[in-house]
Protein backbone atom coordinates (compact mmCIF):
# COMPACT_ATOMS: atom_id res chain seq x y z
CA UNK A 1 0.00 0.00 0.00
CA UNK A 2 1.35 3.35 -0.87
CA UNK A 3 0.59 5.88 1.39
CA UNK A 4 -0.02 9.34 0.52
CA UNK A 5 -0.49 13.22 1.82
CA UNK A 6 -1.30 16.37 0.51
CA UNK A 7 -0.91 20.22 1.22
CA UNK A 8 -2.76 22.83 -0.37
CA UNK A 9 -4.53 25.64 0.84
CA UNK A 10 -7.82 24.96 -1.31
CA UNK A 11 -9.88 22.22 0.66
CA UNK A 12 -12.22 21.33 -2.17
CA UNK A 13 -8.82 20.03 -3.92
CA UNK A 14 -7.98 18.11 -1.29
CA UNK A 15 -11.20 16.28 -0.69
CA UNK A 16 -11.47 16.16 -4.60
CA UNK A 17 -8.29 13.99 -4.51
CA UNK A 18 -8.10 12.25 -1.75
CA UNK A 19 -11.34 10.46 -3.29
CA UNK A 20 -9.19 9.88 -6.32
CA UNK A 21 -6.78 8.09 -4.11
CA UNK A 22 -8.57 6.77 -1.80
CA UNK A 23 -10.68 5.16 -4.72
CA UNK A 24 -7.36 2.71 -5.68
CA UNK A 25 -6.46 -0.19 -4.56
CA UNK A 26 -2.72 0.18 -3.69
CA UNK A 27 -2.90 3.89 -2.08
CA UNK A 28 -4.15 5.38 0.99
CA UNK A 29 -4.47 8.90 2.12
CA UNK A 30 -2.80 9.75 5.60
CA UNK A 31 -3.46 13.67 5.89
CA UNK A 32 -4.57 16.61 4.16
CA UNK A 33 -2.67 20.08 5.25
CA UNK A 34 -3.73 23.14 4.28
CA UNK A 35 0.22 24.96 3.88
CA UNK A 36 3.50 23.95 4.24
CA UNK A 37 4.33 24.39 7.55
CA UNK A 38 1.27 21.90 8.14
CA UNK A 39 2.22 19.95 6.44
CA UNK A 40 6.22 19.69 7.92
CA UNK A 41 3.80 19.39 11.57
CA UNK A 42 1.96 16.40 10.10
CA UNK A 43 4.79 14.75 8.44
CA UNK A 44 6.37 14.67 12.37
CA UNK A 45 3.60 12.25 13.06
CA UNK A 46 3.02 10.44 10.38
CA UNK A 47 5.23 10.49 7.22
CA UNK A 48 4.02 9.02 4.00
CA UNK A 49 5.40 7.22 1.12
CA UNK A 50 4.64 10.16 -1.70
CA UNK A 51 3.79 13.86 -0.11
CA UNK A 52 1.89 16.27 -2.85
CA UNK A 53 2.64 19.68 -2.18
CA UNK A 54 1.32 22.93 -3.65
CA UNK A 55 3.87 25.30 -4.42
CA UNK A 56 1.78 28.32 -4.35
CA UNK A 57 0.81 28.41 -0.38
CA UNK A 58 0.21 30.87 2.49
CA UNK A 59 2.83 30.77 5.87
CA UNK A 60 4.93 28.23 3.89
CA UNK A 61 4.88 27.40 0.08
CA UNK A 62 5.51 23.97 -1.46
CA UNK A 63 9.11 24.81 -2.44
CA UNK A 64 10.41 26.35 1.03
CA UNK A 65 8.43 22.89 2.72
CA UNK A 66 10.40 20.64 0.63
CA UNK A 67 13.57 22.08 0.85
CA UNK A 68 13.43 21.52 5.22
CA UNK A 69 11.76 18.29 4.39
CA UNK A 70 14.64 17.32 2.29
CA UNK A 71 17.22 19.04 4.60
CA UNK A 72 15.21 17.41 7.86
CA UNK A 73 15.94 13.66 5.87
CA UNK A 74 13.03 12.70 5.16
CA UNK A 75 12.00 9.40 3.41
CA UNK A 76 8.90 10.64 1.48
CA UNK A 77 9.08 11.50 -1.99
CA UNK A 78 7.68 14.70 -2.68
CA UNK A 79 6.21 15.79 -5.64
CA UNK A 80 5.29 19.51 -6.55
CA UNK A 81 1.93 20.81 -7.68
CA UNK A 82 1.81 23.77 -9.69
CA UNK A 83 -1.55 25.31 -11.70
CA UNK A 84 0.26 26.58 -14.43
CA UNK A 85 2.63 24.62 -16.86
CA UNK A 86 5.55 27.50 -17.35
CA UNK A 87 5.90 27.57 -13.03
CA UNK A 88 9.50 29.24 -13.11
CA UNK A 89 10.38 27.40 -10.07
CA UNK A 90 10.33 23.88 -11.54
CA UNK A 91 14.36 23.93 -11.48
CA UNK A 92 14.80 24.93 -7.95
CA UNK A 93 12.33 22.47 -7.24
CA UNK A 94 14.00 19.79 -8.71
CA UNK A 95 17.33 20.92 -7.51
CA UNK A 96 15.97 21.36 -3.64
CA UNK A 97 14.92 17.36 -3.89
CA UNK A 98 11.45 17.05 -5.42
CA UNK A 99 11.09 13.59 -7.05
CA UNK A 100 8.15 15.34 -9.39
CA UNK A 101 6.57 18.09 -10.61
CA UNK A 102 3.12 17.93 -12.31
CA UNK A 103 0.48 20.51 -12.85
CA UNK A 104 -2.98 20.31 -11.22
CA UNK A 105 -4.86 19.60 -14.05
CA UNK A 106 -3.03 16.22 -14.89
CA UNK A 107 -5.79 13.76 -15.80
CA UNK A 108 -6.15 11.44 -12.71
CA UNK A 109 -5.02 8.05 -14.23
CA UNK A 110 -1.64 9.58 -15.26
CA UNK A 111 -1.56 11.36 -11.27
CA UNK A 112 -2.52 7.97 -9.86
CA UNK A 113 0.84 6.53 -12.61
CA UNK A 114 2.83 9.71 -11.36
CA UNK A 115 2.70 8.63 -8.01
CA UNK A 116 3.86 5.04 -8.41
CA UNK A 117 6.73 6.08 -10.54
CA UNK A 118 7.96 8.15 -7.77
CA UNK A 119 6.99 5.44 -5.19
CA UNK A 120 9.33 3.59 -7.22
CA UNK A 121 12.22 5.94 -6.98
CA UNK A 122 12.15 7.04 -10.72
CA UNK A 123 11.05 10.98 -11.21
CA UNK A 124 8.58 12.97 -13.16
CA UNK A 125 7.95 16.23 -14.70
CA UNK A 126 4.66 17.43 -17.07
CA UNK A 127 5.74 18.28 -20.69
CA UNK A 128 5.01 21.84 -19.76
CA UNK A 129 7.73 22.49 -16.93
CA UNK A 130 9.76 20.12 -18.73
CA UNK A 131 9.98 22.58 -21.59
CA UNK A 132 11.02 25.00 -19.20
CA UNK A 133 13.36 23.12 -17.35
CA UNK A 134 15.32 22.68 -20.45
CA UNK A 135 14.82 25.98 -21.41
CA UNK A 136 16.43 26.89 -18.86
CA UNK A 137 19.65 24.71 -19.69
CA UNK A 138 19.69 26.75 -23.44
CA UNK A 139 20.33 30.30 -21.67
CA UNK A 140 23.81 29.28 -21.70
CA UNK A 141 26.79 31.48 -22.76
CA UNK A 142 27.72 32.73 -25.66
CA UNK A 143 30.52 30.19 -26.49
CA UNK A 144 27.81 27.55 -25.96
CA UNK A 145 28.97 25.97 -22.99
CA UNK A 146 27.25 25.67 -19.26
CA UNK A 147 29.45 26.32 -16.25
CA UNK A 148 30.69 22.64 -14.78
CA UNK A 149 31.91 22.55 -11.13
CA UNK A 150 35.36 20.92 -10.70
CA UNK A 151 33.35 17.84 -8.97
CA UNK A 152 30.80 17.55 -11.89
CA UNK A 153 34.03 17.65 -14.18
CA UNK A 154 35.77 15.28 -12.35
CA UNK A 155 32.88 12.93 -11.74
CA UNK A 156 31.92 12.77 -15.29
CA UNK A 157 35.64 12.30 -16.47
CA UNK A 158 35.72 8.74 -14.17
CA UNK A 159 32.57 7.46 -16.04
CA UNK A 160 32.87 4.21 -18.15
CA UNK A 161 32.12 4.35 -21.25
CA UNK A 162 29.24 1.89 -20.68
CA UNK A 163 27.95 4.07 -17.91
CA UNK A 164 28.09 7.53 -19.96
CA UNK A 165 26.55 5.39 -22.76
CA UNK A 166 23.51 4.62 -20.70
CA UNK A 167 23.51 7.80 -19.23
CA UNK A 168 23.10 9.87 -22.48
CA UNK A 169 20.16 7.13 -22.75
CA UNK A 170 18.76 8.32 -19.84
CA UNK A 171 18.89 11.66 -20.61
CA UNK A 172 16.77 10.88 -24.04
CA UNK A 173 14.24 9.68 -22.01
CA UNK A 174 14.82 6.00 -22.43
CA UNK A 175 13.12 3.06 -19.78
CA UNK A 176 15.64 0.39 -18.50
CA UNK A 177 13.82 -2.05 -20.70
CA UNK A 178 14.58 0.61 -24.17
CA UNK A 179 18.47 0.45 -22.94
CA UNK A 180 18.36 -3.15 -22.52
CA UNK A 181 17.58 -3.62 -26.07
CA UNK A 182 19.52 -1.10 -27.49
CA UNK A 183 23.03 -2.16 -25.36
CA UNK A 184 22.37 -5.98 -25.46
CA UNK A 185 22.47 -6.10 -21.52
CA UNK A 186 20.58 -7.60 -18.84
CA UNK A 187 18.43 -5.40 -16.92
CA UNK A 188 20.50 -6.77 -13.76
CA UNK A 189 23.44 -5.08 -15.42
CA UNK A 190 21.35 -2.29 -16.41
CA UNK A 191 20.02 -1.34 -13.01
CA UNK A 192 23.40 -2.16 -11.72
CA UNK A 193 24.94 0.84 -14.06
CA UNK A 194 22.47 2.75 -13.14
CA UNK A 195 22.63 2.50 -9.44
CA UNK A 196 26.70 3.30 -10.01
CA UNK A 197 26.00 6.72 -11.64
CA UNK A 198 23.64 7.95 -9.07
CA UNK A 199 26.27 6.67 -6.12
CA UNK A 200 29.32 8.37 -8.44
CA UNK A 201 26.99 11.70 -9.36
CA UNK A 202 25.28 11.97 -5.92
CA UNK A 203 21.77 11.74 -7.87
CA UNK A 204 18.74 11.29 -6.35
CA UNK A 205 17.12 10.32 -9.41
CA UNK A 206 16.54 10.19 -13.08
CA UNK A 207 15.86 13.74 -13.37
CA UNK A 208 18.85 14.22 -11.20
CA UNK A 209 21.21 12.36 -13.78
CA UNK A 210 19.62 14.19 -16.44
CA UNK A 211 20.41 17.73 -15.43
CA UNK A 212 23.93 16.09 -14.74
CA UNK A 213 24.57 14.86 -17.87
CA UNK A 214 23.19 18.44 -19.31
CA UNK A 215 25.77 20.35 -17.11
CA UNK A 216 28.27 18.41 -18.15
CA UNK A 217 27.57 17.89 -21.70
CA UNK A 218 27.54 14.54 -21.57
CA UNK A 219 23.71 14.80 -23.02
CA UNK A 220 22.48 16.92 -25.99
CA UNK A 221 20.11 19.66 -24.90
CA UNK A 222 17.83 18.11 -27.44
CA UNK A 223 16.98 15.13 -25.25
CA UNK A 224 13.26 15.26 -24.06
CA UNK A 225 13.02 12.07 -21.64
CA UNK A 226 11.79 12.35 -17.90
CA UNK A 227 9.49 9.79 -16.26
CA UNK A 228 9.95 6.90 -18.07
CA UNK A 229 11.70 4.77 -15.77
CA UNK A 230 11.71 1.07 -15.21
Amino acid sequence: MITVALADDEPLFTAGLTMVLDGQPDMQVLWQAIDGADAIRQHAGAQPDVLLLDIQMPTLDGLAATRGLVEGGTGSKIIILTTFDTDEHVLAAVEVGAAGFLVKNTPPDQLTAAIRTVHSGDAVISPGPTRRLFRTFRQRPADGKLPVSRADARTAAELTPRERDILILIAEGHSNRDICKKLWLSMPTVKTHIGNLIAKTGANDRVHLVLFALRTGIASLNCSGFGRGG
